[in-house]
């Protein structure tokens, strides 16, 4: 009789704790539901997803499965992709050296001379050979992603995607306390105008306002004879244009740590940066340069089990072609929380209160509780991360809201009471 009323004792616990537990799912549906339901929602769409990975219960969902613009947030999937396909130091050339020549190609990685990063690992090495042959036409995609806004193109986050991007892509503009322009040979194409624009859509001439004290960065037009210049003028060498790599195994130079490109790309949300990291992912399964490849392995090789595979067009979020659903969205979170180090992978998000672009959002007093990604487009505002409780449990979430018509502080606010309501009451 004895054993048989243990396993009645722990039948009863098992059914209490799962009563308890089933009591506090409820009520923290409910409280954020009393939330949601507030008339400054109730004008757009909005999908919300709240997911605990410990013991794989879904907490609150509301067109979870429905498909929104996801902007940034798309820079998730382009952190996935680049952490299972990119090596712990990135890609910068592929070379073949051969008959006294060096020849060589780009990787499409984005940190060569970039002016937050200026890394010089290319630039270096092909320092030390006296005859450089350059072969642009290694890549697939346009300088433009689908679906991008035509006039988004005088602005630094619109930059070109190339096979070997210098400089970030970008003219750097500053006036403090005097006129410096980098890279130094377009600096006879600045005119000291204000425009509503910051450059000449059709040539490299940029409008800089000579009032300004601070910095700029403007996007510059790119082709295979420019970056043919600003090699040579760093070099100090001639460099000869190639149609194509002459035959032998190419080798590779390795250049920055991929992680500090990451929490670039993440907490500043940096569009250049995750363009440029999708097309570098293609390195690992192709010989040309392809986002379109990378995207397409991840999805049939990475990520079949996904239940509503997303419409995946760029790496960046600028497109609103891109269609994600806030399952999609956590369901690569939880693989990422389960590959990798919990310090590691918060360290590529921004913090709450603290840093990139959650600065100014979701504080959580002694230590952030949200580390997260935002996307934002006009009329569109999402947050997709991890969220630690007050109790010390990790959940994972995704919180879409697309097509208001309001302030998106006033969504922010909403969203913030939901957040707060989760960390204190699960």
């Amino acid at each position: 009789m004895r054993r048989y009323q243990v396993i009645l004792i722990n039948l009863l616990i098992i059914i209490f704790l799962g009563a308890c537990a089933s009591q506090k799912r409820a009520k923290i549906k409910k409280g954020i539901k009393t939330v949601i339901d507030h008339r400054a929602f109730e004008n757009h769409f909005q999908g919300v997803f709240i997911y605990d990975p410990a013991t794989r219960d879904t907490l609150f969902k509301k067109n979870s499965s429905k498909y929104f613009t996801p902007a940034s947030n798309t820079k998730i999937y382009t952190l996935f992709a680049a952490l299972n396909l990119l090596p712990e130091k990135l890609p910068v050339l592929k070379y073949v050296f051969k008959n006294d020549t060096l020849y060589f190609r780009g990787t499409a990685d984005g940190t060569q001379l970039h002016p937050f990063f200026k890394d010089s690992t290319s630039i270096n090495f092909l320092k030390k050979y006296d005859n450089l042959s350059y072969s642009p036409y290694a890549i697939e995609d346009e300088k433009f992603g689908p679906g991008w806004s035509w006039d988004d193109y005088h602005w630094y986050y619109s930059a070109e995607r190339t096979a070997l991007p210098l400089y970030g892509n970008v003219v750097f503009v500053t006036n403090t306390p005097e006129l410096s322009v980098s890279p130094s040979l377009f600096a006879d194409s600045i005119v000291n105008v204000s425009n509503s624009k910051n450059r000449n859509p059709n040539k490299n001439i940029f409008f800089f306002d000579p009032e300004r004290k601070d910095s700029t960065e403007i996007p510059f037009l790119t082709n295979k004879i420019l970056t043919k210049r600003m090699l040579e003028d760093v070099v100090n060498k001639a460099v000869n244009l190639v149609e194509q790599m002459p035959e032998g195994q190419q080798q590779v130079l390795y250049g920055m740590p991929a992680d500090s490109v990451y929490q670039r790309m993440m907490q500043v949300s940096d569009n250049f940066l995750a363009e440029q990291l999708l097309i570098q992912a293609s390195t690992a399964i192709s010989d040309t340069l392809s986002s379109r490849k990378t995207r397409q392995y991840v999805q049939d090789s990475l990520l079949s089990d996904l239940q509503q595979p997303p419409r995946w067009v760029d790496g960046s979020g600028l497109s609103r072609y891109n269609l994600f659903s806030p399952e999609s969205l956590v369901h690569v979170l939880d693989k990422l929380y389960s590959d990798i180090p919990r310090d590691r992978l918060f360290s590529f998000f921004p913090a709450g209160g603290v840093s990139g672009t959650l600065e100014d959002w979701y504080p959580g007093g002694d230590a952030p509780y949200i580390y997260a990604k935002t996307g934002s487009l006009g009329n569109n505002h999402s947050v997709s991360g991890y969220l630690i409780t007050a109790s010390g449990k990790t959940l994972i979430f995704s919180f879409m809201n697309n097509h208001f018509r309001k302030p998106s502080s006033e969504i922010k606010e909403r969203m913030q009471l939901v957040f707060e309501w989760v960390r204190d009451n699960y």
